[in-house]
């Protein structure tokens, strides 16, 4: 699957649309998000039942903003509208499929009661 550009104009449709997005905010200037390109790329063609999406950070100021990206490249991972993983730089082939498996294999029920039970704290 291709990846698709986010923008502020159709993020909340991609995002509330999928069921699990990988969200990779990044800026052309960012040697790190270039490093990263290639396997973001590369697990977006093994992993073709997720929807991946990327941020450029300079175009879209305002949504780096909303999510409060103070470094790139950072990854996300939304799951049935809940922001299940979010993390700063690079990460290499293997450590990304352990998070993509480690993802997948959350109980949205369960994560959906934590943040319910922390919430009527």
């Amino acid at each position: 699957m291709s990846t698709v550009e986010l923008t502020k104009d159709n993020f909340d449709e991609i995002v509330s649309g999928g069921d699990f997005v990988l969200i990779d905010f990044w800026a052309s200037w960012c040697g790190p998000c270039r490093q990263f390109a290639p396997v973001f790329e590369a697990a977006s063609e093994r992993h073709q039942d997720l929807v991946f999406a990327k941020v450029d950070t300079e175009a879209q100021q305002e949504l780096a903003a909303a999510f409060e990206i103070r470094s790139i490249p950072t990854l996300m991972i939304v799951r049935d509208n809940v922001a299940v993983f979010a993390q700063p730089g690079a990460l290499p082939e293997a450590a990304l499929e352990d998070v993509i498996g480690q993802a997948r294999k959350l109980d949205m029920d369960e994560v959906r009661k934590s943040i319910a039970d922390a919430q009527a704290k």
